[in-house]
């Protein structure tokens, strides 16, 4: 359990985003063991999730030089941040999940659970999303298109075994995956402020060929990374949120290595993402029939390389 002088302090970093600034530094001070710069490195990523989405590139570029030595070689992608607010309700899920010991065994857990605390942020902060997202690459031309159409389960069974098309056809037949990870319609996506409308419905529809073309595994850790490489092509903030959990989980209640592990996996992704073609405006229909090698090549598009083993979360608890 996290004593109360931590949740005082970790509200006060996470609302104010004062701490954002030294994200190089607290990265730093991790890499040398410091749990209070992983707590505040949790704070930070927080406050960029739920208060100040703005200012998503600045600090995990921050976090990349003070972890890495570099920032991604990608460009500038920033915006005036304004204040925000949170509800009681809000920090009171927070913390419950941060506290739960159980949730942390499984990243499907918390992603659910985190869905869950996003209803609970203000309204408004889905302007400040649609607003931002313009300032990624590759987003307003791919937005232009409209709301995608849902893929057709019979047009992937035509297409070879060996392509994107036939990779995910057996995905969704023969290993029960969904053809979209969740329902456009029950979330109300649609209603969203342009491009967010877009964004976050293509995403959805698209999360598993990314898996396959950016070359993330379907395994626990490569969750948690394709969330970092979603950030990194278009501050996804699903992909924020859930990332700014698993650091507050992390930093109050796993071993140092823990949070090491963690860091590492989400900058190298978030660093892929940046430094990948933008992926959105791929219109995979058109492609279903090819190997995912040739789309590679074609796109520019460089397969993830993890740090660590994909399975590494699955073989820990089966240990």
């Amino acid at each position: 359990m996290t004593e109360t002088i931590d949740r005082a302090a970790y509200e006060a970093l996470m609302l104010s985003g004062e701490r954002c600034a030294q994200a190089r530094e607290d990265a730093q001070a991790v890499r040398s063991g410091d749990r209070e710069a992983a707590k505040a490195i949790a704070a930070s990523a927080m406050h960029i999730a739920a208060v100040a989405p703005e200012g998503l590139v600045d600090f995990y570029d921050a976090l990349c030089e003070g972890w890495f030595g570099k920032r991604p070689n990608a460009p500038s992608v920033s915006a005036p941040s304004a204040p925000g607010r949170l509800e009681q309700d809000f920090l009171d899920g927070l913390w419950e999940l941060v506290n739960d010991d159980e949730a942390g065994r499984d990243p499907a857990a918390i992603t659910v659970r985190s869905a869950g605390l996003t209803a609970l942020l203000p309204f408004e902060i889905h302007g400040r999303l649609a607003a931002m997202a313009k300032n990624y690459p590759g987003v307003l031309d791919a937005a232009s298109s409209g709301l995608p159409d849902r893929f057709l389960l019979e047009e992937l069974a035509r297409c070879p075994k060996d392509s994107l098309g036939g990779h995910l056809h057996s995905m969704v037949v023969d290993q029960g995956f969904d053809l979209e990870v969740l329902d456009r319609d029950a979330l109300g996506l649609a209603g969203l402020p342009d491009p967010l409308a877009y964004l976050n419905i293509r995403i959805l529809q698209c999360h598993d060929v990314w898996h396959e073309v950016a070359g993330y595994e379907t395994t626990g850790l490569h969750e948690v990374a394709i969330s970092g490489f979603q950030m990194g092509q278009f501050g996804h903030h699903y992909s924020s949120f859930f990332v700014a959990m698993i650091f507050a989980k992390g930093a109050f209640a796993s071993p140092i290595e823990g949070v090491t592990l963690t860091l590492d996996t989400v900058l190298s992704a978030y660093m892929h993402g940046r430094e990948t073609p933008p992926m959105l405006g791929v219109v995979w229909e058109d492609i279903w029939d090819q190997p995912i090698s040739q789309i590679r090549e074609s796109q520019g598009i460089q397969a993830y390389d993890s740090p660590y083993p994909p399975s590494l979360l699955e073989d820990l608890a089966n240990a």
